[in-house]
């Protein structure tokens, strides 16, 4: 590494300065009372008898207040008269495992414990139809043998493809009940097909599958729960591209652009599906995407640790640091990419020994069109974007916007002796 490092040493990384990005934040200022009128206006027990079961998907991904969601849920179901219990509902993360997926749930902050109901994680599943092309409609086992089935998704943009619905309650629906081998299915025709496969298999469940409703969060840019709906069965499908209408008017972004850098201090799949979500980055994982963010080079420092080594996504960066590589779980890493058919982000970007290196290697290949005053971001992770850093030629700009507040002159980066970042995003 002497070589490289000889190579980027010399490159000055540019003063940085606190920022906060104002979004809106419209919210849910008490959630239990939001739920408890939502589950008195539902009349779950008009739909329920007394003693059936009710299995209850929940998924891997960051969902804000997931445990008190489920928590909030359950009871409203053993309220209804119902026994529920808990599937997890994410096709083949967790390393496509029973236990994987068990502890992802707990690494969340959900167990029997805390829910309060039993949680049943396999991954059997069983084929409940197919799609005109012949595509398999597969649904977990275990929910399959309830009377009913329930759970709880956040709407959002997808990572990997643009459509009137995207990532939400028919994804849940048609990937994340479907375990490994369903999600595989979902996903073989690849994403130039996954808008209208989404769809489609979601539509087959509805029919075949015992479903009764859909717990749909929005959220705003301050990863904060703005909507909160329980959405029946019969009305997914007209209700959901509304919600995500709504969840992509409210998400967060980087409010500067382009950018000649852009660094990201964690991925994971507690932030994205995407580990790094490519509508903030701007960097995408296949062409079925419609972003509006550009990022000359990516820089990613490591991996958090819920992710539990899954690097998904890793590949659509530039550079990474030898901390986040030497953290990577293959099986669970190759495994998500290899059922979502898209290898751009199972690619290794170029490995740098330290934080500063990794930055200095960005900023020297970033072709700036100033190369004294590179256009740079630093931001904690793609989910929480109200305190980043920006370069010192980026200050100006931020101080003639509404949305923007400049906290503090720009100083210089601070590395320790291990060349690791000491910014700090607490303001």
């Amino acid at each position: 590494m002497d070589v490289i490092r000889d190579l980027v040493e010399h490159i000055k990384v540019p003063a940085m300065a606190p920022v906060r990005q104002i979004f809106d934040d419209t919210h849910i200022a008490d959630l239990e009372a939001h739920l408890s009128r939502a589950f008195t206006e539902a009349n779950l027990a008009a739909r329920i008898k007394p003693g059936e079961t009710v299995a209850l998907g929940v998924g891997s991904r960051g969902v804000a207040e997931l445990p008190t969601l489920v928590r909030l849920t359950v009871e409203a179901l053993k309220a209804a008269g119902a026994e529920p219990f808990i599937v997890p509902a994410m096709g083949s993360h967790g390393g496509a495992s029973a236990e994987g997926q068990t502890k992802m749930l707990a690494s969340l902050g959900v167990t029997e414990e805390s829910a309060g109901c039993p949680i049943r994680s396999s991954m059997e599943t069983v084929t409940v139809g197919q799609l005109p092309s012949g595509l398999a409609a597969l649904m977990d086992a275990e929910a399959m043998g309830a009377d009913h089935i329930a759970f709880i998704n956040r709407v959002k943009p997808h990572t990997s493809f643009s459509g009137t619905i995207e990532s939400g309650l028919c994804k849940m629906m048609a990937i994340g009940l479907a375990n490994q081998k369903g999600a595989d299915s979902c996903h073989q025709e690849g994403f130039g097909r996954m808008a209208h496969n989404v769809v489609e298999m979601a539509k087959v469940k509805l029919a075949n599958a015992p479903i009764l409703f859909g717990l749909a969060t929005v959220e705003n840019g301050y990863d904060r729960i703005a909507m909160a709906e329980v959405v029946f069965a019969e009305d997914i499908l007209a209700r959901e591209p509304a919600l995500l209408a709504e969840a992509r008017s409210k998400m967060p972004r980087v409010l500067f652009d382009p950018l000649d850098v852009l660094v990201v201090g964690q991925m994971g799949k507690d932030f994205s599906g995407s580990g790094m979500d490519p509508n903030i980055t701007g960097r995408p994982g296949t062409p079925y995407l419609d972003l509006r963010q550009t990022t000359g080079k990516l820089v990613v420092l490591n991996i958090s640790q819920r992710s539990g080594g899954n690097a998904t996504g890793l590949g659509l960066a530039d550079f990474c640091t030898k901390a986040l590589y030497d953290q990577i779980d293959y099986r669970a890493f190759y495994t998500n990419h290899l059922t979502s058919t898209v290898t751009t982000g199972s690619k290794i970007p170029m490995i740098m020994a330290t934080d500063k290196m990794a930055v200095q290697g960005a900023v020297k290949t970033c072709n700036a069109a100033d190369p004294l005053a590179p256009r740079i971001a630093y931001i904690p992770n793609t989910l929480q974007l109200e305190h980043v850093f920006v370069s010192e030629a980026l200050l100006a700009e931020a101080r003639s916007r509404d949305d923007v507040e400049a906290l503090t002159d720009a100083t210089d980066w601070p590395f320790d002796a291990e060349g690791t970042s000491t910014l700090s995003f607490k303001h």
